[in-house]
């Protein structure tokens, strides 16, 4: 059970994240894509990529993990897309 509820919280960080975003497009439009463009960046898409599967490797605790890999992943891509504007 207890693995089961640490899968749901990166989950409803990425809801919030993804609620935050629409909200805000609905203020100023064309917000969405300035906020979702690091998805096209290859350097931001290759740090996402290292830091998730090293997150991955170094953890055996199960889905939870990968949860938490993929957020931390989608967090670093931001992020580093964010400086490459």
């Amino acid at each position: 059970m207890a693995g089961e509820t640490s899968v749901l919280m990166p989950v409803i960080i990425v809801v919030a994240l993804v609620i935050r975003s629409a909200f805000t497009e609905i203020r100023h439009p064309g917000s969405a894509r300035r906020e979702w463009a690091f998805i096209t960046s290859r350097r931001a898409m290759a740090a996402a990529g290292v830091v998730a599967v090293t997150a991955i490797g170094w953890s055996r605790a199960g889905w939870a993990a990968v949860a938490w890999a993929l957020l931390a992943g989608a967090l670093t891509a931001y992020v580093i897309g964010r400086e490459s504007e």
